[in-house]
């Protein structure tokens, strides 16, 4: 799905996990994502950047479930995106995309809401595989989000666009610590 959760974490390192939860639809159906997850056991999250921003729009459209989003942008939108398949099972990542993750899903968690749009599914995944494209990594080995220009959702219709990025250390913490913070522990 190209379309950005604004419910999308990280959860852990080790091993590497992601979370996303789905409000269902006012007539009480699941979304197509988590269902897909749920039934094919994978499911891959495309880092939604600037460059995307008109695809990520037009895949958040409501689809028959027989319709595919990639063949929707593709007639509504002047953006090329070009399917690749993952390597871990046969489903579509974004090949523009420049950070993908193969994630194997885990279990779902369904919260009852206040309304039938205020239920959601919380979906877990284990990340198997992780790609990057070479033009986007610093030389340190770190990605460079100012040349990435990720968005994010903030609520309503306003989105963000990361181009500037600042790094704080936790003080006085010890190795240890820090690696963990890093993800290398």
């Amino acid at each position: 799905n190209l379309a950005p959760y604004s419910q999308w974490q990280n959860l852990t390192f080790d091993p590497p996990m992601v979370m996303f939860s789905a409000n269902q639809y006012p007539d009480g159906r699941r979304k197509d994502t988590v269902l897909n997850a749920e039934e094919t056991g994978w499911f891959v999250w495309n880092m939604a950047t600037y460059a995307l921003r008109e695809a990520v729009n037009i895949s958040a459209m409501v689809l028959d479930p027989s319709e595919s989003e990639f063949d929707q942008i593709q007639q509504d939108s002047d953006v090329t995106i070009t399917k690749q398949l993952a390597d871990n099972y046969p489903i579509p990542m974004i090949a523009e995309s420049p950070v993908k993750f193969e994630c194997k899903y885990h279990s779902t968690h369904r919260v009852p809401g206040n309304s039938t749009v205020g239920t959601i599914d919380i979906v877990f995944a284990t990340v198997e595989t992780i790609h990057v494209d070479d033009e986007v990594i610093t030389v340190d080995g770190r990605l460079d989000i100012s040349k990435i220009e990720p968005i994010a959702r903030l609520g309503y219709f306003d989105y963000a666009v990361v181009r500037d990025t600042f790094e704080m250390r936790v003080p006085a913490a010890d190795l240890e610590a820090q690696l963990a913070l890093e993800g290398r522990a």
